[in-house]
């Protein structure tokens, strides 16, 4: 009587124990596999270092263009020129003078006329490019020169004299046919010298610029004074004038 009254109880508590037993074997197999416990005392694996990438970029052998020229830099006083002669020229207006200088040193001084007040001589620095010889006087498109004549090389009354140094047309230094006027402030911007002392300026100026004129030449220009003779100067004379 006992033994059969217990088997139906048995069979269901071992029905029930197989039951759980599956259903946790099945939960273990669904857990995902990095989340999986490392043994105690085993060292975790660290990561992979995380890689940045890298852009090269091409460098260009055009070099940067160099900055533009500071053009107030570039322009010095009006007319001004560089020059390798061992010569410069300064006329002072005030003291009614013009100096020549060699290599730094004073080497003459001429006594000259200059402008007048009303037509003053214009100052500033240039260079004296050309030396003429019995030079053409032509009437200036001036006011005061409306009624004057032309005057050929050698005429007596030619205001240009018998030599000019052209450094700023129609502004030059030259002779006169008025040699009372040196040392006055009576022309018409120009600056005069006595005929003799501006034929030998101009000689001087010239053997420095590198001229090569024998003494026939100069002979000729002294004695024919109707020929025109203009000359080049290869290497210019600075002249400045305050």
């Amino acid at each position: 009587m006992h033994d059969i009254s217990y088997r139906p109880l048995r069979f269901v508590l071992a029905a029930g124990a197989l039951l759980i037993a599956g259903c946790t074997v099945s939960d273990a197999s669904k857990q995902p596999a990095d989340t999986a416990q490392a043994p105690r005392g085993a060292v975790a694996t660290p990561p992979p270092p995380m890689t940045t990438a890298t852009t090269t970029t091409a460098t260009s052998n055009v070099q940067p263009a160099a900055p533009a020229a500071d053009s107030a830099s570039a322009g010095a006083s009006k007319g001004a020129a560089q020059s390798s002669s061992s010569l410069r020229v300064e006329v002072d207006l005030a003291a009614r003078k013009l100096y020549l200088y060699e290599g730094g040193t004073r080497a003459e001084t001429h006594s000259v006329a200059v402008g007048s007040e009303k037509w003053p001589t214009q100052t500033g620095e240039w260079t004296i490019k050309q030396v003429v010889f019995n030079p053409e006087w032509i009437p200036p498109d001036e006011t005061w020169a409306e009624e004057r004549q032309p005057r050929k090389p050698g005429d007596p009354k030619n205001p240009l004299g018998r030599a000019q140094l052209v450094y700023d047309p129609p502004r030059t230094i030259h002779g006169t046919d008025q040699p009372s006027s040196i040392g006055k402030n009576v022309s018409h911007g120009s600056i005069r010298m006595n005929n003799t002392e501006i034929v030998a300026l101009a000689k001087r100026i010239m053997a420095a610029s590198g001229v090569q004129k024998d003494s026939a030449w100069f002979a000729r220009a002294a004695t024919q004074r109707s020929e025109k003779q203009v000359v080049d100067l290869p290497t210019p004379v600075p002249i400045t004038v305050h």
